[in-house]
């Protein structure tokens, strides 16, 4: 097993979640970057995202999650109206050791922010250019 310099998220119990973490662990080539997230950081992080009041404080979580953790969220309008923050795609780039709460929680609080701040949503709209350049 490899030994990391920082505490690793918990062990998932078997056959309830597929973020393959001891195989990420045995993996000497590996970026275990993602491991960082613990359930405490991810509580922290969680709570960081319910408090972004800008499209700029967005931009920036998404930056520093793919550069700290390795993880892309993304987030566009989806393929139909978009009436609600539910018309919003919003998700995690699957990889090993993201677990499946987290790959659920992390957008959830995306869309709990949205819903607060609706000036996001319609920057992340006008970027995507859904008005049509009106």
């Amino acid at each position: 097993m490899r030994i990391v310099d920082f505490e690793v998220r918990k062990e998932c119990p078997p056959q309830l979640c597929d973020c393959e973490r001891e195989r990420l662990l045995h993996d000497p080539q590996a970026d275990v970057s993602i491991l960082r997230l613990n359930l405490t950081e991810e509580k922290r992080l969680l709570a960081h995202i319910e408090q972004i009041d800008s499209y700029a404080q967005l931009k920036k979580l998404q930056e520093r999650l793919k550069s700290n953790l390795g993880v892309a969220l993304q987030i566009a309008p989806g393929s139909g109206e978009v009436r609600t923050v539910r018309g919003f795609q919003i998700r995690l780039q699957e990889q090993p050791g993201l677990c499946r709460k987290t790959r659920a929680a992390i957008p959830a609080a995306v869309r709990r922010c949205l819903a607060a701040h609706p000036e996001i949503a319609f920057a992340i709209l006008n970027e995507n250019d859904l008005l049509g350049g009106a």
